[in-house]
């Protein structure tokens, strides 16, 4: 869950750099959400996978 976390926090610090005008800030901490994002859904489908195929070994 901390991933997901530090992602919304630059999601936020973002939506407020741009809503202020600060362009530059807005896009590096967009971009930083987005791999933070990024990288949460692909541990998600690793563990599904894993916690799938580790059931069936067990049962």
């Amino acid at each position: 869950m901390g991933l997901l976390k530090w992602a919304l926090i630059f999601l936020v610090l973002a939506g407020l750099s741009a809503l202020f005008g600060f362009g530059g800030m807005a896009e590096g901490f967009a971009d930083v959400a987005k791999v933070l994002f990024g990288i949460f859904l692909l541990l998600v489908v690793v563990f599904a996978v894993l916690g799938v195929t580790a059931y069936k070994a067990v049962t």
